[in-house]
């Protein structure tokens, strides 16, 4: 070292804080890299991603290699900077050189390319693993050993590298990867990914038609009354009952119901002929299986029943999608609307609407694990049934019952605040 000018010993130093910097950011750049990204690419056959996986998948052995390298430059510039140190102004000066050096490195060796690396992850990462593959395999005895002894250290704490946590991501964490993926994804696409997400958190008593709305035609009605029902009927499909609701024998396609009334009339026998078998769907059911279920049964309407059997509601397929897509305007069942807007510019709400879908359609977040309906929401929040006029909040919505009848609540207000 004697012999090298001092021209050409900061020379040397600056391209070992270079090298410092370089080692530090590239670290940061390869853990911070976002990890999906990377396998599409490498997917894709880009060949810096592909070493960039590879390096990645046993990281204590790149974590090695690259603090390896990071501290031999640091120790070699130390060393450098004080025979610098030594040549200008003696020993005295060799703890002015080692607090100039700490601070060089410090900013231009760590907290400046980690910084660009954890901003800017793939510019660093991809470069770095075309020099750190071969690297790895020249010092690989050396990583090794040096990962023998940490291995050794770590095991002895219940650690072991090659149990990492992977790549997966929980539903819960996925349904905030793309809640906040509002630069790259349509407001619509989301919000039909985050519907298909939340399908799991929700059931078939969630969104079904209650039995109590159910339209359905009885076996023992005169022709004039069930040819009436078939021209008003809000579904394609309609349950078939016996005498009473409970008593359900099939599903009536009413297009089938009215070739039949043109051919030969609509009796009882008739329509028992016609009619499909029903398709029961146990109380519970999750929506996303349900929707696996009717794909595999090839049916678009499912009697909700409990636990003894008895008749709670009906689900559709159209129902069931509209939970992700949103609404079809051309469903006639939709035409007529649960919220309406009176002059004054509140909202009247018929209390049969489900929470679910009230929440869908003004943004609310009222609690969907207790009552389906708003009807029971407020029924078990008043612990009564209200009277008209009664006020009350549920979160941050003041409501003023306006209809009450038959032990339910029919119709609330709502006024915007």
């Amino acid at each position: 070292m004697n012999t090298i000018s001092l021209p050409g010993l900061f020379l040397f130093l600056l391209f070992l804080i270079l090298l410092s910097g370089f080692f530090s950011g590239s670290e940061t750049a390869l853990m911070t890299i976002n990890r999906y990204r990377l396998r599409h690419q490498a997917e894709r056959g880009h060949k810096g991603a592909l070493l960039a996986r590879a390096l990645l998948e046993r990281p204590d052995r790149l974590i090695g290699l690259i603090l390896l390298g990071n501290n031999f430059v640091n120790i070699l510039a130390s060393s450098l900077a004080t025979l610098i140190a030594l040549r200008i102004g003696g020993e005295g000066a060799i703890a002015a050189a080692t607090g100039i050096l700490t601070l060089v490195i410090l900013i231009f060796a760590e907290v400046s390319p980690k910084t660009l690396a954890a901003l800017h992850p793939e510019r660093l990462a991809y470069p770095a693993a075309f020099l750190y593959t071969p690297l790895l395999k020249i010092l690989h005895p050396l990583v090794r050993s040096v990962n023998w002894v940490t291995n050794g250290l770590l095991a002895m704490l219940g650690v072991r590298p090659e149990d990492g946590g992977g790549d997966s991501l929980s539903r819960e964490e996925l349904h905030t990867l793309v809640s906040e993926t509002e630069a790259m994804l349509p407001e619509r696409s989301r919000t039909m990914l985050l519907a298909i997400l939340d399908l799991e958190n929700a059931t078939v008593e969630d969104i079904m038609i209650p039995r109590n709305e159910v339209d359905g035609i009885d076996a023992r009605d005169p022709e004039e009354e069930i040819i009436n029902q078939l021209k008003n009927a809000a579904y394609t499909r309609l349950p078939l009952f016996d005498g009473n609701i409970d008593s359900v024998v099939g599903i009536v396609h009413v297009r089938d119901a009215l070739h039949t009334l043109l051919d030969r009339g609509l009796d009882t026998d008739h329509l028992r002929e016609i009619s499909r078998r029903p398709y029961f769907v146990p109380e519970g059911t999750q929506l996303y299986q349900q929707l696996l279920n009717f794909q595999r049964e090839k049916e678009p309407v499912g009697l909700v029943v409990d636990e003894y059997g008895d008749f709670l509601g009906l689900i559709t397929l159209t129902d069931l999608l509209e939970e992700i897509v949103g609404e079809f305007a051309s469903d006639p069942a939709h035409t007529i609307s649960e919220i309406h807007r009176s002059e004054d510019g509140s909202l009247l709400i018929d209390c049969g609407i489900g929470i679910r879908e009230l929440n869908r359609t003004l943004r609310w977040k009222l609690p969907t694990s207790g009552p389906k309906t708003l009807n029971g929401l407020i029924i078990e929040h008043m612990e009564a049934i209200p009277e008209p006029g009664t006020s009350l909040k549920l979160g941050d919505h003041a409501l003023e019952i306006i209809c009450t009848a038959e032990n339910t609540v029919k119709t609330v207000k709502y006024s915007h605040e």
